[in-house]
């Protein structure tokens, strides 16, 4: 069986050395504990040994100097602790206990000048602290704009704080400034291309911008730098369940089964309110099958939350004006074509906003179907028929025994279902109707015809 170091592909030899990097890290973090758990116990000889081991093993980390140089100083060595307390913060000037550690060790010393600086360091390192505490707040309660204002705050002395510049660059995506997150993240990337944290941030923002296979390779190597990337993690979970159900959803709609559709959009929607771009679309999708299962209501709340989530969504605007019109809502349809037209000047969008202004222009003249109680499409029998049956539900012969009001009022809608008749049983006026003309403007029925109508309307009985 060969060993792995004599595979000879790139790919072997990458996660070869990945796996040793691995390996190494866990082994020295590993003998920290050991050296904290000496330490805690006051055994500061055995605590420096095993912190001295951590930092053979891995000597670019800043906190290994530090806690070995707090067990020197308990050992009363100042000299080998100002060493390790000064090579801490060379590795890591945010270092803030490796500063005041330093400061202590040079006043124990006599160097009452250095000494001075260092606590100089530590005043602005409290301020440091009090924009981290701030910070750490306006995570919790998810006020991302304090925290990166916070994090600005603190670049201006830490300048060179990755971990500052990873927070701000996660709340800039949070917020979805998803170009000002990403300069970030490659800015650190360019310098430390091993960096879990930035690689976690690249995804994140390939991610809310709905590119989640690329996301995704980008969670997995952030995962592959640090196994324990809880955060990584949880978004490389969320991403691909989200693609899994997204997929699943369509694939169900395109066999025309809505109502699985309609379900599996919901699910979908439950497993990351954080991703606003991919439930716009959820929600709009949710809203196309809802409208094939004629819940028009909910289609028009499913477009509504879509939009509030992302108001530069077109197809939202459409479906939403689109059911609109289904339930004769016309004036709210003209509105969201008007923006829709504003946005893309397309021929087809022009077409549709001029079909849902002539739809509202006809709903504020007498609907004559509706007087009728028939639909648009009835034929001229179905007219005929139902011209007969309001003539004579309210025909003032009906009626002559009631009050003076119900009579006038009787007569006014017996009059109006002649009007409606004249226009819907006449081709041409009734064409004219339907094309949206203003009738009563044209004398559609004017004092001689109606007269004439009311006089003879039983010959259409």
């Amino acid at each position: 069986m060969p060993s792995l170091i004599t595979l000879d592909s790139a790919t072997s030899e990458s996660s070869y050395c990945l796996v040793s990097v691995f390996s190494l890290c866990s082994q020295a973090e590993g003998f920290k504990e050991q050296g904290n758990a000496f330490y805690s116990k006051k055994e500061y000889s055995e605590a420096f040994n095993y912190y001295t081991k951590a930092i053979d093993v891995s000597p670019k980390n800043a906190s290994y100097y530090g806690n070995r140089a707090a067990t020197l100083m308990m050992l009363c060595r100042f000299r080998e602790a100002l060493e390790d307390s000064q090579q801490a913060v060379r590795l890591d000037d945010c270092f803030m206990k490796g500063h005041l550690r330093e400061g202590k060790c040079h006043l124990l010393l006599g160097n009452a000048m250095a000494a001075n600086r260092c606590f100089q360091k530590n005043k602005t390192a409290g301020t440091l602290l009090e924009y981290e505490r701030m910070a750490d707040f306006g995570f919790e309660k998810r006020d991302f704009r304090k925290v990166v204002y916070c994090m600005d705050r603190a670049l201006v002395v830490a300048s060179a704080c990755h971990r500052f510049k990873i927070l701000k660059a996660e709340c800039l995506a949070l917020l979805g400034r998803y170009p000002e997150a990403q300069s970030v993240a490659s800015d650190i990337l360019r310098m430390d291309s091993t960096n879990a944290d930035a690689l976690y941030v690249r995804g994140l923002c390939l991610y809310y911008e709905d590119c989640i296979d690329k996301a995704v390779q980008f969670f997995v190597q952030a995962l592959r730098m640090a196994p324990d990337h809880e955060k990584a993690r949880l978004a490389c979970r969320n991403a691909k369940a989200l693609k899994a159900k997204k997929e699943e959803g369509n694939q169900a709609f395109k066999n025309c089964n809505y109502e699985a559709a309609y379900q599996l959009y919901t699910e979908a929607l439950t497993i990351d309110p954080n991703n606003i771009k991919t439930n716009a679309k959820l929600y709009c999708n949710r809203a196309t099958a809802g409208a094939k299962l004629k819940k028009l209501n909910q289609a028009i709340d499913d477009c509504t939350s879509a939009i509030k989530l992302d108001d530069t969504y077109i197809k939202a605007y459409l479906r939403r004006a689109q059911c609109y019109m289904n339930t004769e809502q016309y004036e709210e349809a003209v509105r969201d074509y008007e923006k829709v037209y504003q946005t893309e000047k397309t021929s087809d969008h022009k077409h549709l906003l001029k079909t849902a202004q002539l739809e509202l222009k006809k709903s504020k003249r007498k609907d004559y179907y509706k007087v009728l109680g028939v639909s648009k499409n009835a034929t001229e029998d179905e007219i005929k028929k139902a011209y007969r049956k309001r003539a004579l539900m309210h025909h003032p012969d009906r009626h002559s025994a009631a009050t003076p009001e119900v009579q006038k009022e009787e007569e006014k809608k017996f009059k109006e279902v002649g009007e409606a008749f004249t226009v819907l049983s006449d081709p041409k006026k009734k064409m004219r109707y339907d094309s949206g003309h203003d009738l009563e403007d044209e004398g559609s029925c004017d004092g001689g015809e109606c007269a004439a109508w009311i006089i003879n309307w039983n010959i259409y009985l």
